[in-house]
């Protein structure tokens, strides 16, 4: 991405200022001053331009300094004018710190003990050992696709589903360059596979990628919407593609679909997507190469053989709870397996909705996954289909609870916008980020600096690991994938805990399948497992 005309038309201008000043100088009597106050400010203004480490300098030069300022007074003015520490709206401040930390290789430690309030009621904490575990090692993964031609060893922590054209050219370059380097992998989004994506060098490695495919069939797509075999292979089997996944819904705005105004169809999000620039891309809400839980299933099948055996699931937010029983009845029916299933969760996520999607939509994230875990387990799928989990996710706490609740690895879209450096002005689909992560705007993105926030993403990735890694010896645990529910603790009263193996109702293996006993079902499960069948997404009555 080249440097934009209006940087140096800005320099001019800042120059124009300077010798301004100087003029005036010349001409008023003691105006010294103002050629030595014009100069500071002219020098600082173009060290702002020309560094590299703060996209809010570079695309707000000497205004800039006023955020930082008050960041560093902050701790004596906030309770009168800025948020707090700890409120969750959506990421608290302590949240978006302990990012910004471990992006930059800075102290994450924090003195003087928590700032939460330990009696409220939902606190939730792990249970530590007295004989902790080692520390062996931090680079914790799984395997998806284990008896496929082509099985993945993935991290268990990775970047989620964010498409170019929602995040800016140099943001989806930081993040794959970030991914390589940490070797995790990197969710295209729907948008599908940009150029950004791919390793801006011939003979270069690019990060691992996810390759998305929603409903629009963006990359892989007929002139009238279908969806293309030819235009898929082409991509699927490139090397860098390790995963094939099918969007079904986001936790943003599941059940809704999109338009991309032509306005912002730009050439390159048109060569990605496989669509006409300036004219409306649109995402329809539901697909169309399949309508029903076997038809998805034959989709899986068929986009694996395509993909020449590369490991193929689809993600969904969790809605009517019959249609997923519906799927896994048709995995009874059918025998094929997705090799996974990733759980977006209803806190949403970087995908901009409208209020009531965002707030009254999709099941959260905890509900959800159990869901989805039981009706694994209770149809003796679970080990052969892994689980991926997305909802909030940004510290090593949060990921031990979603693996104990029943993912085997968790995904992060905010979490790394912030590695890159997003301040959570929630400007994102307005086209004026401030830091450059989620516009399309030359002068804006130019903030963002791709080799220096590369390394950022690696770092948070790294550094979460490694708290991880601390946090599993401190439960005497070798292995993130030991975690069970019994090892999580939530606070229901001031006076009153529970196990969370207590609280979340297990189905145990093969509980529901014929034959065996239905005494004991959660509420869910007696009400709608009977009413899901496998040739349609509407409930038998």
């Amino acid at each position: 991405m080249q440097d934009s005309p209006l940087r140096y038309l800005t320099l001019i201008i800042v120059a124009f200022v300077f010798l301004l000043s100087l003029a005036i100088a010349l001409l008023v009597h003691g105006g010294w001053w103002l050629v030595l106050l014009s100069g500071a400010l002219t020098a600082v203004g173009i060290g702002d331009f020309m560094q590299s480490k703060r996209s809010i300098l570079r695309n707000y030069p000497l205004l800039g300094h006023f955020r930082f300022f008050f960041e560093l007074i902050r701790p004596e003015i906030r309770q009168y004018f800025l948020e707090s520490d700890t409120l969750l709206n959506p990421f608290s401040r302590n949240q978006r710190s302990i990012v910004y930390q471990r992006a930059k290789q800075q102290l994450d430690k924090r003195p003087f003990g928590t700032q939460l309030d330990l009696y409220q009621t939902g606190y939730e904490w792990v249970n530590h050992s007295m004989q902790p575990a080692a520390v062996q090692h931090h680079d914790f993964r799984i395997v998806i696709g284990a008896d496929r031609p082509r099985p993945y060893s993935a991290s268990i922590f990775n970047i989620s589903a964010m498409s170019f054209g929602a995040l800016s050219a140099n943001a989806i370059r930081a993040l794959n360059r970030g991914a390589q380097i940490g070797h995790f992998m990197h969710d295209t989004g729907e948008g599908s596979i940009s150029r950004y994506h791919k390793p801006e060098q011939p003979g270069e490695a690019g990060g691992d990628l996810v390759w998305e495919i929603g409903s629009g069939y963006f990359g892989c797509r007929n002139a009238d919407g279908s969806f293309s075999e030819q235009k898929f292979v082409e991509s699927a089997t490139l090397e860098q593609v390790k995963l094939i996944e099918i969007k079904l819904s986001q936790g943003a705005k599941p059940g809704h679909g999109g338009v991309l105004p032509g306005a912002k169809v730009s050439i390159e999000i048109a060569e990605a997507r496989g669509v006409p620039a300036g004219v409306d891309c649109i995402s329809p809400a539901a697909h169309s190469a399949f309508s029903t839980p076997v038809g998805l299933l034959q989709f899986v099948e068929r986009l694996r053989t395509l993909s020449g055996g590369k490991p193929t699931g689809f993600k969904l937010a969790i809605g009517h709870p019959w249609e997923f029983f519906g799927i896994v009845k048709a995995m009874l029916q059918t025998n094929i397996l997705p090799d996974f299933i990733v759980v977006d969760g209803g806190e949403g996520g970087t995908g901009a909705a409208p209020v009531e999607f965002t707030d009254h939509v999709g099941m959260p994230l905890q509900e959800a996954l159990l869901l989805v875990h039981n009706a694994l387990a209770g149809t003796n799928l679970r080990d052969r289909i892994k689980i991926g989990a997305s909802g909030k996710i940004v510290t090593a706490f949060d990921i031990v609870r979603t693996l104990a609740f029943g993912a085997d690895w968790c995904n992060s879209a905010r979490g790394f916008m912030f590695a890159l450096g997003c301040i959570q002005s929630q400007s994102c689909h307005t086209g004026r980020c401030p830091t450059g992560v989620t516009t399309q705007d030359p002068l804006r993105q130019r903030a963002l600096v791709v080799p220096d926030k590369a390394e950022r993403v690696a770092h948070f990735h790294l550094n979460t690991m490694k708290a991880l890694a601390e946090l599993i010896a401190a439960v005497g645990l070798n292995h993130p994938c030991d975690l069970k529910p019994h090892h999580i603790v939530r606070r229901l009263s001031p006076n009153r805990v529970a196990l969370a193996s207590a609280l979340l109702e297990y189905l145990e293996p093969g509980s529901l399948l014929p034959g065996a006993a239905h005494t004991h079902l959660p509420e869910v499960f007696q009400t709608y497992w009977p009413i899901a069948h496998a040739e349609s997404f509407h409930p038998m009555h």
